[in-house]
């Protein structure tokens, strides 16, 4: 059953959290070189100061609950969504984000969709948000049924469109691989899940597997981390909003296209408001989802969804944004196309990793461009 939901985080709860900011012993903690060992300490402490002088979460709150929001009784898990309506002139969009990101990327694209005509869903990720807790470990193919369910019960047998980054990229893959009769079209502004057997041969291929390669090295300890030890990290970060907000700030600083120095220290002041960074942790520390955010990566280990079983080659049409994400470079158009039926692919100038935050515009007018040809009103 679907019901309207508003956002209240307790007095009790906001008081904890910037207990635990003010408390934390900046002085007793050494730099082990600033962004080339992890967050860098100077920016996350620049986070916490607006934190504790002037960031105001209440008034997130209000506008975030101007946006009708709902929650929905889902094969026993309680998703929250985003729900709001077009004129019913053109299909409806899902729009699916990962980790560390949350709803709210999406915020800018919205009305200008639903003025299009779209109704537009946008769903916080089992355990993400105000989504209910997973009994176990969610991976995505398992989200991706909860989300083609979730519009069963909102549309019934209609036809609908998808829009995923990061996890969102890898669900609605799995959502036009569970479900191809009912997803009209996929865009991704990332490839993650590709067929077993989609093997780089070309020069460009093995090149870009050899670049991806290189980077894990430095960049993929965290996802190692979630996929196989999440709960100890979860404990770890349970009592600590510095330590939720440096984990998450490392990947903003890390992924996002912004610009360096010469040490490669990113500037996220560029790119990103400092409010909307800290609505993204609060979103991870108000409901106290960050332990169970990073179960999607155990998921994933666990149903072994990390590839479509060799041979599989999607019938629905996709686009792909190739933004350029400094730490997952998208593959070329030769090697995607070996999984998928790619009809429009482009390749952005500008925009990393959080593209719905860092290029809403481009994302957007990508977005509107793919719909408007495959499905036109």
């Amino acid at each position: 059953m679907v019901q309207p939901f508003t956002i209240a985080i307790p007095d009790e709860r906001l008081a904890e959290i910037r207990l635990g900011i003010a408390r934390f012993d900046w002085d007793d903690f050494p730099d082990a070189g600033g962004w080339t060992s992890g967050v860098g300490l100077a920016d996350l402490r620049r986070l916490a100061d607006r934190w504790l002088g002037g960031y105001d979460w209440r008034a997130t709150e209000r506008r975030l609950n101007a946006l009708p929001q709902f929650t929905a009784d889902i094969l026993g898990q309680t998703l929250h969504f985003l729900h709001v309506r077009g004129d019913g002139s053109r299909l409806p969009v899902m729009l699916v984000h990962g980790w560390p990101g949350s709803f709210l990327e999406f915020e800018a694209l919205i009305a200008p969709l639903t003025a299009a005509g779209h109704d537009v869903i946008v769903p916080s990720l089992p355990g993400y948000a105000f989504s209910g807790r997973p009994a176990t470990p969610i991976g995505p193919r398992q989200t991706a049924e909860l989300f083609h369910r979730l519009m069963v019960e909102l549309y019934g047998a209609g036809r609908y469109l998808l829009q995923g980054g990061d996890w969102g990229a890898a669900i609605t893959a799995w959502m036009a691989f569970g479900h191809p009769d009912a997803v009209a079209a996929l865009h991704l502004n990332m490839v993650i899940v590709q067929a077993a057997d989609a093997v780089p041969t070309r020069a460009p291929e093995l090149a870009w597997a050899a670049k991806r390669a290189d980077l894990a090295k430095e960049e993929a300890g965290y996802s190692h981390e979630q996929g196989s030890r999440p709960q100890t990290l979860g404990i770890a970060m349970s009592d600590s909003p510095i330590g939720v907000a440096a984990w998450i700030l490392e990947k903003f600083g890390a992924w996002a296209d912004v610009p360096r120095d010469d040490a490669g220290r990113p500037d996220l002041w560029a790119a990103f408001d400092p409010d909307v960074l800290i609505d993204n942790v609060m979103l991870y520390l108000g409901p106290k989802r960050f332990v169970t955010s990073t179960w999607m990566y155990r998921g994933r280990t666990l149903e072994d969804s990390g590839q479509f079983p060799a041979g599989t080659r999607l019938r629905v049409p996709t686009a792909v944004a190739a933004f350029p994400d400094p730490v997952f470079p998208p593959p070329p158009r030769s090697q995607v196309e070996k999984t998928y039926d790619v009809v429009r692919w482009t390749e952005p100038a500008r925009g990393g990793h959080f593209a719905a935050l860092e290029q809403p515009e481009s994302l957007l007018a990508d977005m509107r461009g793919f719909f408007d040809a495959v499905s036109p009103g």
